[in-house]
């Protein structure tokens, strides 16, 4: 079932729009969401090129951005392919817009 703003109730949009801002709450997320929100997908070792962090580092970024839910992996032996979760992506972009009106 596709979610839509209007379907979410004040609980649960409220509790989206925590986790949307804790998981952006650091400059190399932002970061990582700027760069897959230009591709269509990417491998961690694409990121491991392009932010001069370390692999773990990356990693950790990832797994706290897909927890909250604005990226989806895909396993594909030995590599995993991130990219935007364009359904919740919508979701943030209009939970943060109608916060800040």
């Amino acid at each position: 079932m596709k979610r839509s703003l209007e379907n979410i109730e004040y609980k649960e949009g409220t509790e989206l729009l925590a986790r949307f801002a804790k998981a952006l709450g650091h400059p190399t997320r932002i970061a990582i969401l700027k760069h897959l929100e230009n591709q269509s997908c990417c491998f961690t070792g694409d990121l491991v090129g392009i932010f001069p962090l370390a692999q773990s580092t990356i990693s950790q970024h990832l797994k706290e951005l897909k927890n909250a839910g604005l990226i989806q992996g895909e396993l594909n032996p030995p590599k995993i392919k991130y990219c935007i979760n364009k359904e919740n992506w919508e979701i943030a972009k209009k939970l943060f817009t109608n916060f800040f009106e």
